[in-house]
């Protein structure tokens, strides 16, 4: 089910969706995950979306809580919120592995349009949910 013009700016607001997706497949196209998220968003309408980002901001929400009460990223809590971030990737999006994950989690430093995302929650919230990724892979 594809998206409108409309409704892509209600779910993602001015997100450059059209330029980031591009990017991505120029990037990854072709990979089993690259895939299989396309596989599975392509299906998705706009309660899927907004179900989609709620989790992800209510992960995000406990994250910043966690990183302002002082919480290290190393912490069993944040250790569980970042599986619970890489499983909410798993279930929406494709089987993102330990691996895949720590990935990404230097993705969210490195790429400043990550990092200016995922601050939005909570200035230091993506090297915050880096660690805590990385923590968490190492305990597996």
């Amino acid at each position: 089910m594809a998206l409108t013009p409309e409704e892509k700016t209600e779910l993602f607001g001015d997100f450059d969706l059209d330029g980031h997706a591009d990017e991505a497949a120029s990037r990854w196209g072709g990979s089993p995950a690259w895939i299989e998220s396309q596989r599975r968003t392509s299906a998705y309408g706009k309660e899927e979306w907004r179900e989609c980002f709620a989790e992800s901001g209510e992960i995000s929400g406990r994250l910043a809580a966690l990183m302002a009460s002082g919480v290290a990223a190393s912490a069993t809590e944040a250790m569980d919120l970042a599986e619970e971030h890489r499983r909410h990737i798993t279930r929406w999006f494709y089987d993102c592995t330990s691996e895949i994950h720590q990935g990404l989690g230097e993705l969210y430093v490195t790429d400043a349009r990550f990092t200016a995302s995922i601050d939005k929650a909570a200035p230091g919230l993506a090297r915050y949910l880096r660690d805590a990724i990385h923590a968490n892979a190492a305990r597996s």
